[in-house]
């Protein structure tokens, strides 16, 4: 199962900030903010209580790092990192919500 980099946004950390680091700490590798591709929203019941929740999805560009070297802290989070072609991310992400952002990000990419 294909999932992207996500996270809890930190105590006075903003939404992009939070994108930026989860992806270094999930992937290894750090990116440049390029634009916010929108956000997914769901419910899922945790110890009985339904919990609404919002995640803000970013589009990068690659600046630094190597993939899959991953922070000792945050290592044990991520089973496998890998690049592959935008293109695939629609078909090959488990979530739809991430489906659908995937395919936000390579519109946004073809209108660079």
């Amino acid at each position: 199962m294909w999932a992207l980099p996500k996270g809890n946004i930190g105590s006075e950390e903003k939404p992009d900030a939070t994108a930026l680091r989860e992806v270094a700490e999930e992937t290894g590798v750090e990116g440049q903010l390029v634009e916010k591709l929108g956000d997914v929203r769901y419910v899922y019941t945790w110890a009985g209580e339904r919990v609404f929740k919002v995640v803000s999805f970013y589009l990068l560009r690659y600046s630094r790092g190597r993939l899959g070297d991953l922070p000792a802290a945050t290592a044990h989070e991520v089973a496998e990192t890998r690049w592959l072609p935008l293109e695939k991310g629609p078909k090959l992400l488990a979530y739809k919500g991430e489906q659908e952002m995937a395919a936000k990000a390579v519109e946004a990419v073809r209108a660079l």
